[in-house]
């Protein structure tokens, strides 16, 4: 089952065209990468999906039913630009928060009390927002997004504003929170957290999906036949490869003595490559070049 599915969902402000008619499917118990660069489309869709918005033309399905306005309580939803009021106490913010996700008073507290402990925050409970830094406020605000365990969270960019130990530290959750079922949106810039996290991803530029599918299917599809060879030798040698493959380039490396010639090839597979090249150098190693989600993201929007 999907937990959402888009059918032919778009969003016209005046004369601008945010969102063309999409169809998108987002798994459920995935970490779906929704991506794009600025103005790409991704917040209105996010917003529809919120029902902060309504779609022009199209309907959204959550996990298998048409979206109704009661389905809010099953989403957690964590906006890039955050929104604490900064002379409430923390504890007195996380309670209101967690409030409105439909927790009482006291199962609000419980649930805090067991979050600020294992995040060592208990000593924040009593002190005002504006004494937290962004990081600190940074996890306050996860924690009240996480706090009524939904089946769906979107998360716009929840590393922003953290160091790398806070950043582990929320991926860690995110991991956590989906192996316990949940589905997660991931809406981010830092590809390095795609290829860490996502399982699928949709690509959209301009109000259009341009690319979608599980991210090793995409890497799959965007393998451009280059390979990296690195070899010792005493001397620069003209390599012997074979026809249909072509010498990118070979040169010396920092280390005396060490070469890396890269190659690319569409029609040789890297064992018929290093077989013939095996004979010829002292090989160090040998790889497939596969093209990253950065790399793959730039090309197509360039595209």
């Amino acid at each position: 089952m999907n937990a959402i599915q888009s059918f032919g969902v778009d969003k016209k402000y005046e004369n601008h065209v945010a969102l063309h008619p999409l169809d998108v499917s987002i798994p459920e118990g995935s970490i779906f990468g929704l991506l794009g660069p600025n103005g790409a489309g991704k917040t209105t869709l996010i917003r529809i999906v919120n029902q902060i918005i309504a779609p022009d033309n199209g309907h959204i399905e959550f996990y298998g039913q048409n979206l109704r306005s009661e389905d809010r309580r099953w989403v957690g939803y964590l906006p890039e630009e955050r929104g604490l009021y900064k002379k409430m106490k923390v504890g007195e913010q996380s309670i209101y928060l967690s409030q409105l996700k439909g927790l009482s008073r006291n199962e609000a507290r419980e649930r805090l009390h067991v979050w600020f402990k294992k995040w060592n925050l208990e000593t924040w409970w009593d002190k005002k927002i504006e004494d937290l830094s962004k990081g600190m406020a940074q996890k306050i605000q996860f924690i009240t997004t996480v706090i009524h365990e939904p089946k769906l969270l979107i998360f716009d960019e929840p590393f922003s504003g953290l160091d790398p130990v806070n950043a582990a530290l929320i991926r860690d959750e995110i991991l956590r929170i989906r192996d316990d079922g949940a589905t997660i949106v991931l809406s981010t810039h830092r590809m390095e957290s795609v290829e860490e996290l996502c399982t699928h991803i949709a690509l959209l530029n301009n109000g259009e999906k341009i690319i979608d599918g599980s991210v090793n299917d995409i890497k799959e599809s965007h393998r451009d036949g280059n390979f990296r060879l690195i070899y010792r030798s005493d001397k620069a040698i003209n390599l012997s490869i074979p026809n249909e493959v072509h010498l990118v380039q070979n040169s010396a490396d920092i280390k005396k003595g060490v070469f890396i010639a890269e190659l690319q090839s569409q029609k040789h597979s890297a064992s018929q490559i290093i077989k013939n090249l095996s004979s010829q150098v002292d090989t160090v190693s040998f790889e497939e070049i596969i093209p990253s989600m950065n790399d793959i993201f730039i090309k197509s929007v360039k595209k």
